[in-house]
């Protein structure tokens, strides 16, 4: 089990140096998080900490429940967002989130980011969604807990895996998958198609990806008739 959590601890060290490498995160912005579920335990980046400096044991290690089982440092103020969107979303090992301006804009401007064409296709089921803005009691009171709720709540109907991406009412992106990797993937895609659909609009772009051609890119990828890549012998 040790090998088990050092590796985890391991894994979200590497995806958060990469988010950083991305251009997604500036400063001590953003943050990583991996679940085990096998061990029962999330790892994330610790609040506040500059990516250039952070380190393996600087990996805060908790609980479903947010109780710190290891690490001498704060986790991220964004945790009990991490671990309700965990507790929620069966098959979500991995948790992304930045400050990107492209998806920011859009969750700043209370809008969906819109399904536009095959490359958002590739990657997203349909029109990303943006939360409703909360309350100023849930702002008040939980802040972090009730941003995770309003993500869950806006997934009533829609499949997790397959729309793995959501932009938060005057806020910003989440992002996630069955691994930090992918998580970050995920992200690094989520900005990709956001600054795309930005510039349609700008230039005067309105008409949504028709449903046919939604259905044959994402399942060129995802699902058990995906043919994409390389098949493994």
């Amino acid at each position: 089990m040790k090998k088990r959590v050092e590796k985890l601890r391991e894994s979200v060290l590497r995806e958060n140096l990469r988010l950083a490498s991305s251009g997604l995160v500036i400063l001590t912005w953003g943050n990583v998080s991996g679940y085990d579920p096998e061990a029962g335990i999330v790892a994330i980046k610790p609040s506040g900490v500059d990516y250039r400096e952070m380190k393996t044991e600087d990996i805060v290690l908790l609980d479903l429940q947010g109780n710190v089982l290891e690490g001498k440092l704060s986790p991220s103020s964004d945790t009990p967002t991490h671990l309700e969107i965990y507790r929620n979303f069966e098959g979500v090992h991995g948790i992304v989130h930045t400050h990107s301006q492209y998806a920011v804009s859009w969750g700043q401007s209370g809008r969906s980011i819109p399904a536009m064409g095959t490359t958002h296709a590739d990657h997203f089921y349909g029109d990303i969604p943006c939360t409703r803005k909360l309350n100023p009691n849930e702002v008040q009171a939980d802040y972090e807990l009730n941003t995770g709720k309003v993500i869950i709540e806006t997934f009533t109907g829609i499949d997790p895996l397959a729309m793995p991406a959501v932009v938060v009412n005057n806020h910003g992106p989440f992002a996630w998958g069955p691994s930090p990797a992918k998580a970050v993937d995920n992200a690094i895609a989520l900005e990709a198609v956001a600054k795309m659909a930005y510039l349609t609009v700008r230039l005067g772009g309105e008409e949504r990806i028709d449903h046919w051609l939604l259905d044959k890119h994402y399942s060129r990828k995802h699902g058990k008739d995906s043919y994409y890549g390389q098949k493994k012998k």
